[in-house]
Order: structure tokens, then C-alpha cells, then sequence
């Protein structure tokens, strides 16, 4: 407790305080200079960002699409994508055109898509072949384009549905600007203007004209009634008579949406990096018709049986029992759901989709030394899943 007396040290302590005042802005500084030198930028985010452009007064909320190893200092040029959603993704928040499409299939398989992808969104009532709207998605490409080091050799466009009406008239428009054009579900008669039907022995060929040797891919769904795959026939035939370079892929039994099949088509990537501007003079004229299922092949009964029993999921707590009936395969859920399977081979099923663009799931069985069946992988396109076939109970 202090008696009031001044203790011998306290002048010698006010001494070194007066010298620590003196002495800690300086230190302070070098401090500061030192750590501000060492001091890096932050690494930029990657995956799906929220941007925001203003064009006419008008902000519009889009996002780009960067992969994980992109990086601002490398000087590395990347491929890029601009993509056009379809009329149900149409908006003002920025991101439904995340959810389908292209954006999907990144998140399914973001190994398969090295590039930079670029994601406007178009107002609610507007569309894409909207002169302001085409210039709203021509000006996120060139603004993310500069910013994120987008390779003008490696520039690609593709849309769906309504997106692939904008798509066409971008390629028209600017035909030398891109390497590659992949398009979905789409065509260049608008269901918006009947009226272009009139000429439908004109726009096919102007288009092509426009686009040239660029290459194009076009997807449809046989049974599209929202488009009408005759849509992309025109095109074609266009495409072809002009001397083009154009692939047609038509997928049997699908109705509008086919593009969750072609953007989960792991040659379409590839294809996309195979191209560079300015186009060579390749005619190439690709026509497919891509069936819906495998083909289904009949089993033995002793080979179904090989097969049945209960499997367990990765962390053993769902339980899924293969069984047959007559000679049909089927997966019941722990709920007592019948989910047919049909055969590609002694091993390997698949469930019968529906016609929406649903992918195919497949079951491959596998088998111990001696032949017994020890597992299934259950893989959706998106993931794969092993389940482990349990014990046969001991009569």
C-alpha cells in the first residue's frame, strides 16, 4: 500500500517512460512501413461471384464463373464462355441462371470446365434477342473479359431455349468473335414471333452465312414441343448447304430439356478447347440421334438371383434390398418403392428415366475372386456411391 512516500526508482522510471515516448512513434512507423511492404493482396475468390454492370442508367446483377486455380498475377490467358440462360431463369436478383444449364453442370464437374464463364441474366419481361439485352450480355462479356484475362483465341457462346434464340442472333452479330458456338434446345424462329415462320426458307440461310466455318454444336430433344426440334434441323441443313462445320445431336425420347444431357457431355469441353479464332475452312456436317437408354439386354434367372439381396449405403445406416420379379430386377427402397432396373450386361443396370432430361443412374455390381457379388456402385453422373452387400442369412 502506498504511505505517500515517492519511491527512490520512480524518477528513473519517469526517465524511461519520457524515452519510450519519444522512441515508440518512430518504432511504431518502421513497424507499420515494414509490415505494410510485406504485406500481399488478398488471393481472389473463386467459384460462382456476384457482379453488377450499368448500362443506360440500369444495373444489371449477373455472375462469372472462376475456376479454383485461376489467379490475377500469373499472366495466364483463359478460355472463356458467355452463357445465356432460358425464360424461366429470367430476373433481376443474379443468380437463377445458376441453377440449370451450363452452371450445373460446372458444379457437377468443375474438373471438366477449365474457364472463365460468364452469366448475365436477362430482365423479367424482356428477352434475349431485345437489342438493349443483347448489348447488356455482349457488355458483361467484354467487362469480365479484361478483368479476368479472357483469351479473345478462345472465346466460345452458347444458350438455352430462350437462351439459344440470343445466342444465334450474338453469332450473326458478331461472327468473328467467337471460336466455338454450342446451343441448346433453340433455333432462330422465335416462339415469341410466329410471324418469322413465314421466312423460314430465308433465316436459316442468312444465319449460316453470318457464322461461316465457325464450328457449332446443336442439341435437341426429339420430343420438344416448346421448340420444335425442326428448329435445329433448319439450322443444320443450313449450316451444311453453306460448307459449314456443324454437329447435331439429337436425343432420342427427351422433350424440351435436353441441355442437362449436353452439358454433362464430358466431350463438349474438350470440343470447346479444340477451337480457337479465326476459324480454319473445315466442312464437317455431324448429324446423331442419341438414344434416351443403353440398350436392355435379358438376363438368366440364376444371373438376376446372383445379384439380389440387401446392400448397405456408405455409412451403413439406409438399407436397400435388390430383388426380382420373374425375370425383372428391381431396387425397393427402405419405403417398399419398386424402382425398375433394366440390364446392359451381367453386371451393369440402369433405371429407366423419365423424359425430362433426368440423367441416367446406373448400378454396377462387383464381384469377389470367386464370383460373389460383394457391392453395388451406384453412380448418377453427379456422384458415385458404393453400397456394400450384406450377409446372406444362415438358414
Amino acid at each position: 500500500m502506498m504511505d505517500g512516500k515517492m519511491p527512490r526508482r520512480f524518477p528513473v522510471s519517469l526517465h524511461c517512460m519520457a524515452l519510450a515516448c519519444v522512441a515508440w512513434p518512430a518504432l511504431a512507423r518502421a513497424t507499420t512501413g515494414t509490415a505494410h511492404s510485406a504485406r500481399t493482396e488478398p488471393p481472389q475468390e473463386t467459384g460462382f461471384l456476384n457482379r453488377k454492370i450499368e448500362l443506360a442508367g440500369v444495373t444489371y446483377r449477373f455472375q462469372v464463373y472462376l475456376p479454383e486455380d485461376w489467379r490475377r498475377d500469373d499472366g495466364k490467358k483463359w478460355p472463356i464462355i458467355l452463357f445465356l440462360h432460358g425464360r424461366g431463369e429470367r430476373g433481376s436478383e443474379g443468380m437463377w441462371q445458376t441453377q440449370i444449364g451450363l452452371a450445373e453442370a460446372v458444379r457437377n464437374h468443375p474438373d471438366r470446365w477449365p474457364f472463365v464463364i460468364v452469366m448475365p441474366q436477362c430482365p423479367l419481361n424482356a428477352h434475349w434477342t431485345d437489342p438493349p439485352i443483347l448489348e447488356l450480355a455482349m457488355a458483361a462479356l467484354d467487362r469480365e473479359s479484361a478483368e479476368f484475362h479472357g483469351d479473345p483465341a478462345r472465346t466460345y457462346l452458347t444458350g438455352l431455349s430462350m437462351g439459344g434464340y440470343g445466342a444465334w442472333e450474338l453469332a450473326r452479330a458478331h461472327p468473328r468473335r467467337w471460336a466455338a458456338i454450342a446451343i441448346a434446345a433453340s433455333g432462330v424462329f422465335w416462339s415469341y414471333e410466329p410471324d418469322r415462320w413465314q421466312q423460314a426458307n430465308l433465316l436459316p440461310a442468312e444465319y449460316a452465312r453470318a457464322v461461316g466455318h465457325t464450328p457449332v454444336w446443336l442439341f435437341h430433344g426429339s420430343l420438344d414441343t416448346t421448340v420444335v426440334p425442326r428448329q435445329s434441323v433448319l439450322m443444320f441443313d443450313a449450316l451444311k448447304a453453306a460448307g459449314g462445320n456443324v454437329r447435331f445431336w439429337l436425343y432420342q425420347g427427351l422433350v424440351h430439356d435436353c441441355w442437362t444431357l449436353a452439358y454433362d457431355e464430358p466431350e463438349l469441353p474438350r470440343w470447346l478447347l479444340a477451337q480457337r479464332t479465326p476459324a480454319g475452312s473445315e466442312t464437317m456436317a455431324e448429324f446423331l440421334v442419341v438414344p434416351l437408354h443403353p440398350p436392355a439386354i435379358k438376363l438368366t434367372t440364376a444371373e438376376l438371383d446372383s445379384l439380389t439381396g440387401q446392400y448397405r449405403e456408405p455409412n451403413g445406416h439406409e438399407v436397400e434390398t435388390i430383388v426380382r420379379q420373374g425375370d425383372q430386377l428391381f431396387e425397393k427402397t427402405t419405403g417398399g418403392e419398386l424402382i425398375g432396373l433394366e440390364a446392359e450386361s451381367a453386371d451393369s443396370f440402369f433405371r429407366p428415366g423419365d423424359v425430362t432430361g433426368a440423367r441416367t443412374v446406373h448400378l454396377t455390381f462387383e464381384r469377389d475372386a470367386q464370383g460373389r457379388v460383394t457391392a453395388y456402385v451406384l453412380d448418377d453422373n453427379r456422384h458415385q456411391e458404393r453400397w456394400t452387400k450384406a450377409p446372406a442369412a444362415t438358414k
